[in-house]
């Protein structure tokens, strides 16, 4: 009993994985909708076609028997089919072009599916209707006509496999079993024939459509790592764009996005503006508190300015302590004036980081579109050159460029055009001014400044031409030759009186210059301690830690430094002890109002203190007045500097000079 219900069992199985293997090709592809798609899209670009062999070979059929058979055989049935062929035909066509969806796909697929056999049967019954009519030649049309068209109709329906499938089953199976039985030899083999083509058919239509469904797999496949390349390539592009540190866009996404407003300004004649924005402080912050507590200043730094962007306003990091901020729009004068006064209004302090509070402040310089320039290159010279204004006179406040500051750079580009050419042992030459002892008005040195006669443009400030070389990068060569000139003008004078030559910034930074007036030094046959290098505070705050390793070089040969124009940069004690200098130079601007500011008095007090407890010599530059005199003396300054001792004077007149001061000594 138990071998006979396994057979069974085994058989109904057998029969429900062929039924289910039946489905499988007849199904429309549900789970996969791109396929759906893309098998609709093939099959619409075939049924005008197929419709069309229909009509046409229907209607040639009717025609070889229109005068054998009824008339609702040759007309009423051939004009019904043909009908619901237009019908169908026109439906696919007159759908206008666009997205189906993957539901849609599938819905009309299914239709398709429904609709084919029916017509397939219909045309099949319309046939074996009409083959007993008409002669051998007739009943052979027939045959022909239900052959070729079958064919045909299986041919167009290759992308829709369960239609084709259904179709081949409706009229192949009964066509050849109709005409096998007809015992006709012709018929017969015509049968058997058309059996074989079916056959070869399926199996070509079977690997087709599996191609084809590979086909659609390897592209959706491809469409996919398309994407995801896609993705990657924006997720890098915004990765290249951004800053890192601050999250706000990058130097190269700023000009990228400059460039496109310029163009779209240009092509509309409407204006924008660029600032450049520079920290105040920030390099203070850095210095004293870190790298991490610079980090985090730039990062709170970079959520106001992403608070002040909008609509027009777009802002970037350009690097450092340096940001970018773009004003679009077609701003007037008056708007671009209170972009620049509120941008600067939401950079100031304080800053609440952890565990400090820093005291910076934005400065801004701005230009405008058309009128500073037509290219990004010309509005960022523009904004840097107005930028460094605000620095130098109107720290943390925005500076717009102006027709003043166009006439200024053309003059310092004449002033570098000159410079580049000039003949500094000829064209420069150095005044000095004297050093006095104020109780007994003693000359104890001169301080050597620079002068330049150029011979196109005469007499040029040592504030134009200085800045000039730095930039242009001939300080080296320039401080050579001047210290060249101080070094035979200290030959000339009595020991032990001193001279006292400028270092700029540059010259502290570049260990060559360094060197070379070291070495310049030794070979005057000067004693080293009778000249003092004046330094300033913000010099070497540029670089401080290869300033230090330059002044500790300098110091180790005998020379003497001061440090200069104490109290305009970031004084601290902190400085004052790890540079070590050996003189300290109150600045002139505390000493114009010291007869009437108390303030005034004060600093100058706090400093002379100062330098009495760490044994360091202290000078007074910029002393013009018998009143400022008295003031001082009585705050216990001893050296000091200014007209009122003496004005800047070539080399020649020194002599005359200090022999004017010889005589007066005696006379008194």
């Amino acid at each position: 009993m138990m071998p006979h219900v396994t057979e069974s069992a085994k058989s109904v199985g057998a029969v429900g994985r062929l039924l289910d293997h039946v489905r499988l090709l007849l199904a429309v592809p549900v789970d996969n909708p791109d396929l759906a798609r893309s098998q609709l899209a093939a099959f619409k670009t075939q049924l005008p076609l197929l419709y069309l062999i229909l009509t046409i070979n229907a209607v040639l059929l009717a025609a070889t028997h229109f005068r054998t058979a009824p008339a609702l055989l040759t007309l009423v049935m051939p004009v019904i089919l043909c009908s619901a062929c237009a019908i169908r035909a026109r439906y696919w066509i007159g759908q206008p072009p666009r997205t189906i969806t993957p539901e849609e796909a599938i819905h009309q697929l299914r239709t398709t599916i429904r609709l084919v056999p029916l017509l397939g049967l219909g045309f099949e019954i319309w046939a074996f209707n009409l083959y007993p009519y008409g002669d051998a030649y007739a009943k052979c049309h027939v045959a022909f006509y239900m052959s070729i068209t079958v064919i045909s109709c299986i041919f167009c329906l290759m992308h829709v496999r369960g239609a084709a499938l259904l179709l081949t089953a409706i009229v192949v199976v009964p066509f050849t079993l109709f005409f096998t039985f007809t015992f006709q030899p012709v018929l017969a083999a015509i049968a058997a024939n058309l059996a074989f083509v079916t056959f070869g058919m399926i199996f070509i239509l079977q690997r087709n459509y599996t191609d084809f469904a590979a086909l659609v797999t390897s592209k959706q496949e491809l469409l996919m790592r398309q994407a995801e390349t896609q993705r990657l390539s924006d997720d890098n592009f915004r990765l290249a764009n951004l800053d890192s540190l601050t999250r706000l866009p990058n130097r190269r996404r700023f000009l990228a996005e400059l460039d496109r407003a310029l163009a779209e300004a240009g092509e509309n004649a409407t204006r924008l503006a660029l600032a450049i924005v520079d920290l105040d402080g920030f390099k203070g912050v850095n210095d004293v508190h870190g790298h991490a507590a610079g980090d985090r200043l730039l990062i709170e730094v970079g959520n106001r300015l992403r608070d002040f962007a909008g609509a027009t306003i777009s802002v970037a990091r350009l690097g450092g302590d340096e940001f970018g901020v773009m004003l679009s729009g077609n701003p007037l004068p008056a708007d671009i004036a209170r972009f620049g006064a509120e941008l600067c209004r939401r950079l100031r302090g304080p800053y609440l980081l952890p565990d400090i509070e820093a005291a910076v402040c934005g400065s801004a310089g701005i230009a405008a579109f058309p009128e500073n320039g037509l290219t990004a290159q010309a509005l960022f010279e523009r904004a840097d050159y107005a930028l460094y204004t605000a620095k130098e006179t109107r720290t943390g406040e925005a500076v717009i460029f102006s027709p003043e500051h166009e006439a200024l750079i053309r003059r310092a580009a004449l002033v570098d055009h000159a410079l580049r050419h000039a003949d500094f042992a000829h064209e420069h030459w150095l005044a000095f001014q004297p050093i006095v002892e104020a109780g007994t008005l003693r000359t104890l040195g001169f301080e050597a400044l620079a002068r330049w006669t150029c011979p196109g443009y005469g007499q040029v400030s040592p504030n134009v031409f200085i800045p000039a070389a730095e930039r242009m990068r001939m300080i080296g060569t320039l401080t050579e030759a001047l210290l060249t000139k101080a070094l035979e003008a200290a030959a000339k004078l009595p020991p032990p009186l001193r001279i006292a030559f400028n270092l700029s910034a540059q010259d502290l930074t570049t260990p060559e210059t360094i060197a070379a007036v070291c070495r310049l030094i030794a070979a005057s046959g000067v004693s080293p301690s009778r000249i003092d290098l004046e330094i300033t505070e913000t010099a070497v705050m540029r670089d401080f830690d290869l300033a230090a390793d330059s002044l500790t070089l300098l110091r180790q040969s005998g020379l003497r430094i001061t440090l200069d124009d104490f109290g305009t940069g970031f004084s601290s004690l902190s400085h004052v002890h790890r540079l070590k200098p050996d003189k300290i130079k109150i600045d002139r601007s505390f000493v114009a109002d010291i007869h009437t500011s108390q303030m005034a008095r004060d600093i100058v007090r706090t400093v002379v203190d100062l330098c009495n407890t760490l044994g360091l010599d202290c000078v007074v530059e910029g002393v013009e007045t018998d009143a400022q005199l008295r003031v001082l003396t009585a705050l216990g300054c001893r050296v000091m500097q200014g007209y009122l001792f003496g004005r800047p004077m070539p080399e020649e007149a020194m002599a005359a000079f200090l022999a004017n001061e010889t005589a007066q000594v005696a006379v008194g």
